[in-house]
């Protein structure tokens, strides 16, 4: 009954908010930081399951019947929310492991070096610097300035933001949506594109540290990525080889002032210098004029990662998971403004579309009731706002091709890294149709659909191995350089 659901209510909330807490120290500084990480499934004697509390199992008869676990509805879709019961399933319990295991190691990655930055807390500093959780107005980057502050995050913000999230949702479908489900969804096991993205990073930390930072993460560097695919023969975007350097001059300007001198990567400056790429015809039907370069997100995983120590011999080893059309909007200088627009990779079909720019909202103005969406809408975009032009419905021209493409980019390239995001042009230069515009290790599926057994699977065993390397280092008295 409705009252006894009311009463009940804060109970379920109380119960899920004590396991995140127990689950998250478990993991960071509880028996799970300092003991093998074992999915159910590889528990082979009764010492070996007590490494995962019972709390972070799903129940016995979840276990028993994984009908619901198992469909194409659960596996696929990208809001959990609409799926009754999911926070039952066995995948909702595999998802709040590695989740929790993953937010508790970027404690462990806090000081330590990272491939890009001089340590990871530099790296989310930086990456935090623009992205505000939706109607605060106010930048993460102030929060993870050390660890204690990081820490506070954590443990308050969480909650918080997900009962706030699990209360919205429920006014918003006027009583359709479960508060406890939807509670237990963004806390556990969360399938917003910031958790997403962060969960990738968090992978990526790890085994770039773990791995003494494999080779396939200089393709980081946008120049390294340009050069070593020219020499596989992928399909990078063009650059001018022979032009050492560049001038540019302000028509207007005197007195030495508005000129500026731009040395060529190729005779070792800083600066990439390319003609700029155009959208193929495809692309330009579903843009409005003066739209920017649009490209397709896709987004590949590679099992050859689990181990660096063995070369990655086969292709197969590569898959492609998601696949996003980031549809530039009217003015804007490149797609990062732009509908996101979900394909689906087996047939190129063009789906509903989104946007994720309420977390880029930055300034106290945006605590003002209207000032800033809460939630973006749940792919129901069928037209591009610039113009009210079709885009849903639309078929993606060979999306087999191009998923081989950089799934075999990916063997080539990087295998040794575990998740690439891939940022692919259909152009307008006949010689060129498709090509590569550059690379990212800590990737996001810009809100795209994914089967995520796959993806949770292969997560669960990078854990495992992670896990295992992480012990090794700390027996071993390991120090990070």
């Amino acid at each position: 009954t409705t009252m006894g659901q009311a009463i009940s209510l804060p109970f379920k909330l109380a119960s899920t908010t004590l396991t995140f807490y127990r689950g998250f120290f478990y993991y960071l500084c509880g028996k799970g930081r300092y003991t093998s990480y074992l999915p159910p499934s590889s528990s082979s004697s009764p010492d070996e399951s007590t490494t995962i509390p019972s709390y972070l199992q799903p129940p016995t008869a979840a276990t028993g019947n994984n009908d619901d676990a198992s469909t194409e509805n659960i596996t696929i879709s990208s809001s959990s929310w609409t799926i009754s019961n999911f926070s039952q399933s066995p995948l909702f319990y595999q998802h709040a492991r590695i989740h929790l295991y993953s937010l508790a190691s970027a404690f462990y990655l806090y000081n330590k070096p990272h491939y890009r930055k001089l340590s990871y807390k530099q790296d989310i500093i930086d990456n935090f610097a623009n992205v505000a959780i939706p109607g605060t107005g106010l930048p993460l980057s102030l929060f993870v300035w050390n660890k204690p502050l990081a820490l506070g995050l954590v443990c308050t913000a969480s909650p918080i933001t997900s009962l706030i999230s699990s209360l919205h949702l429920w006014f918003k479908t006027r009583g359709k949506s479960s508060i406890s489900n939807e509670y237990a969804i963004r806390l556990l096991a969360p399938d917003d594109w910031f958790s997403y993205w962060r969960l990738n990073c968090r992978v990526a930390g790890m085994h770039a540290l773990l791995n003494d930072i494999p080779k396939g993460y200089e393709m980081e560097n946008k120049w390294t990525f340009l050069e070593e695919g020219s020499k596989v023969d992928v399909p990078v975007s063009p650059y001018l080889e022979n032009c050492p350097a560049i001038v540019v001059k302000h028509r207007n300007e005197e007195g030495g002032l508005g000129i500026h001198f731009y040395r060529n990567a190729t005779d070792g400056g800083d600066w990439i210098i390319q003609e700029r790429i155009l959208n193929g015809d495809w692309v330009t039907q579903h843009l409005p004029e003066n739209a920017p370069l649009s490209t397709f997100r896709v987004i590949t995983q590679s099992r050859g990662a689990l181990d660096v120590s063995k070369k990655c011999n086969d292709v197969e080893d590569v898959t492609a998971l998601s696949c996003v059309f980031r549809a530039g909007r009217m003015g804007a200088l490149t797609d990062h403004d732009s509908i996101l627009f979900d394909v689906d990779v087996k047939t190129g079909r063009v789906l509903g579309g989104t946007t994720n720019a309420h977390w880029y909202r930055l300034g106290l103005q945006e605590v003002l009731p209207g000032r800033c969406p809460w939630r973006s809408s749940d792919h129901d975009i069928t037209h591009h706002p610039d113009g009210d032009i079709p885009v849903s419905g639309s078929v993606v021209p060979n999306i087999r091709e191009m998923l081989h493409l950089v799934e075999t980019s990916h063997w080539k390239l990087c295998p040794d890294v575990p998740l690439v995001g891939w940022d692919v042009v259909l152009s307008a230069d006949e010689k060129l149709p498709v090509c590569l515009l550059e690379v990212n290790l800590s990737c996001n599926f810009f809100r795209g659909s994914f089967d995520r057994k796959v993806y949770l699977d292969f997560l669960e065993d990078m854990v495992g191995r992670l896990q295992e390397m992480r012990l090794s280092a700390d027996r071993d008295g390991k120090k990070f350089k």
